[in-house]
């Protein structure tokens, strides 16, 4: 499966980028911003730190950028489904770096592995409907201990600025939206990300029938913020 996303970042960690990662939506075209959002530095914060705890699962990790500062604290094992990410990873110094799937947690991982989950980039979102998301949680479930915790991010469509967000589509519905595009990379055309984008309060109700209960919801960054945070505890 063609993988311009995970090869223009390897490129970029090697220095053998001379192209950009270009993000599109029909004729619309943005080109991502690998340096910025992927090897900057990760300093910590306390109210994230105070809900994880060791093991740890990082899921979506990218480059390791956060890997590589929780792993310092307590085990942590940072997950991947591109192989460029994951050697990346390696090379930079994350410890336990693995090629699995967030959203087959099961086939990677026993039950009970985990103390704490995060994914931190809006993956969660990629679940691609609200009965995905409560599939996920399930499965976290049973991969995470009796007393874990896990904390994810999202683009809140609850939020007027959010609607300025590339590729982004309404929805009727409250709390819900879209973003749909794919990404191209030295002509390599990558497969069409579809995110269902979904306010704190419809992660609530997609916390109905599974282990978990929303305890935060944040709105970190600018005065117009366009994505939360959560904190989720076992019930």
């Amino acid at each position: 499966m063609p993988d311009p996303f995970g090869r223009a970042i390897r490129d970029h960690h090697l220095g053998d980028r001379d192209e950009p990662l270009v993000d599109r939506d029909g004729d619309e075209t943005r080109d991502h911003a690998i340096e910025r959002w992927y090897f900057g530095e990760f300093d910590g914060d306390d109210w994230l730190e105070s809900y994880l705890d060791g093991p740890l699962l990082d899921m979506g990790a990218g480059v390791g950028r956060d890997a590589l500062y929780f792993q310092e604290l307590f085990e942590t094992v940072a997950i991947e489904v591109s192989d460029h990410l994951v050697t990346t990873m390696r090379e930079r110094g994350v410890e336990d770096a693995r090629r699995a799937d967030m959203f087959a947690l099961p086939e990677s991982f026993e039950r009970d592995r985990f103390r704490s989950a995060y994914a931190r980039g809006t993956q969660v979102q990629l679940a691609g409907s609200m009965a995905g998301v409560r599939e996920f949680l399930s499965d976290l479930a049973r991969v995470t201990t009796p007393d874990a915790t896990a904390v994810f991010d999202g683009y809140a469509p609850e939020l007027d600025a959010t609607e300025e967000v590339f590729a982004y589509r309404e929805d009727p519905a409250p709390g819900l939206a879209w973003r749909v595009y794919h990404e191209v990379y030295e002509g390599e055309v990558g497969e069409t990300l579809v995110f269902r984008l979904f306010s704190g309060d419809r992660l609530r109700e997609a916390t109905v029938g599974t282990p978990w209960e929303v305890v935060e919801v944040r709105y970190p960054g600018s005065d117009e913020p366009t994505q939360w945070v959560a904190a989720l505890e076992k019930a």
